[in-house]
């Protein structure tokens, strides 16, 4: 198949523009892209930019936005979006327009084709990393990545097999969004707002709500106590941050020994005990500690919390401590300009919960169980219709799906 450099596929980038604040012209962001090749336009910002830069940069349907700079250590810079709104936007400067060249290449053909260069980490050769932020070098990129091209009615053809693909995908992952909004909308048919409180339920604080045990309540230890030079191959898991923000507890990095596991007793892990996440960007994120999972200890950045289940059930306290009204009210004053911290403990102390009794508990983590069988089966459908399509994207990349 014959293969084109990208460069001459397309018209030289264009810049993108921030201006300065206030103003009516819409500026999307990298916040604004998602991983899907798919603008989210829920959040875009208004600026103030001068009328020959609007005229001269606003995006037209069937452009390409690529990311220059952002990306992560286990995202590389370089995703794409696909532009197809009729308004006026503009991409803000962390960003970059690629306007496909209408008699050479379809524009949505040469959005997978970069989206699966992205996907499988190809861009990841194009990327440098300045002052902590990890930037994409566009000129290089574009001057050396090839496109296979087919004839253009081919091209057409393969980016109509991928948007079926797609679709299947967006349907199974919208209908799993739709389980999780009824989950939250159970609890709020039940129980009511938690912190307006209209149902009148009985409050507790977290100290009436754990076990009647020595350490029931407990913040990770000093950084100090947990210095890398400590840590072993093998022995006692070390729980992070990693476990509570994903839910995951397969993950294990750091290890110590017998000796120190005793010494910090007071932070051990067990089955049933809630992790919270006490520091950075995502707050209050918490997961209940898996039956089996490796015995361990607590690092510095989490809280632990041991229920009494007779009183309150683990699940009702995620659902709780996750209500939207909940976090904005007792974490917001938290969330400074530097970084956000979990409150003082002898402010989260004192926090009041709702206390339903516990049989309207049971019957909502019954319910909850019942949507949660159906939203597996949208996981399962939902990663089957990722390989359908990964596997497609791949066939397009090499050229081979039609």
């Amino acid at each position: 198949m014959i293969e084109k450099v990208l460069k001459d596929l397309v018209e030289k980038p264009i810049s993108g523009e921030w201006g300065t604040d206030g103003g009516d012209i819409k500026v999307l962001r990298t916040t604004n892209f998602t991983n899907e090749g798919i603008i989210d336009y829920s959040n875009v910002v208004l600026r103030n930019i001068d009328e020959r830069k609007v005229n001269s940069k606003k995006l037209k349907p069937g452009d390409i936005i690529i990311e220059k700079s952002g990306g992560s250590p286990k995202q590389p810079v370089g995703r794409v979006v696909y532009f197809d709104n009729e308004g006026t936007y503009l991409c803000n400067n962390f960003t970059s327009v690629l306007r496909p060249k209408g008699d050479r290449v379809f524009s949505k053909y040469l959005l997978y084709i970069l989206f699966s260069n992205h996907q499988f980490g190809f861009t990841g050769n194009f990327q440098n990393k300045t002052t902590g932020i990890i930037n994409l070098q566009l000129t290089r990129y574009i001057n050396k990545t090839k496109i296979p091209l087919p004839p253009l009615a081919t091209q057409k053809k393969i980016a109509a097999i991928l948007d079926e693909a797609d679709k299947l995908r967006q349907l199974d992952k919208k209908l799993i969004e739709k389980y999780e909004a009824l989950t939250q909308s159970l609890f709020l048919d039940m129980f009511g707002d938690p912190v307006t409180n209209k149902k009148d339920w009985e409050t507790k604080s977290i100290v009436e709500l754990v076990k009647d045990e020595k350490y029931s309540l407990k913040r990770g230890p000093f950084g100090g106590a947990l210095k890398k030079e400590i840590f072993v191959e093998d022995g006692y898991l070390v729980y992070e941050q990693f476990h509570a923000l994903n839910n995951d507890f397969s993950m294990a990095r750091y290890f110590i020994d017998e000796k120190k596991y005793n010494e910090l007793i007071g932070f051990a892990v067990k089955p049933k005990d809630i992790i919270i996440s006490c520091s950075g960007v995502y707050l209050g994120k918490l997961a209940i500690v898996p039956g089996g999972a490796k015995e361990g200890i607590i690092n510095q950045a989490l809280l632990k919390v041991t229920l009494d289940e007779s009183k309150m059930r683990n699940d009702f306290f995620v659902f709780h401590f996750t209500q939207d009204s909940f976090r904005r009210t007792f974490f917001d004053a938290n969330r400074g300009a530097g970084i956000p911290n979990f409150p003082p403990m002898k402010d989260f102390k004192k926090f009041p919960f709702i206390l339903p009794p516990i049989n309207l508990q049971n019957q909502f983590s019954e319910r909850v169980q019942a949507i949660e069988a159906q939203k597996a089966q949208a996981q399962q459908s939902l990663q089957k219709s990722e390989e359908l399509f990964n596997s497609l994207l791949q066939k397009a990349f090499k050229g081979e799906l039609v």
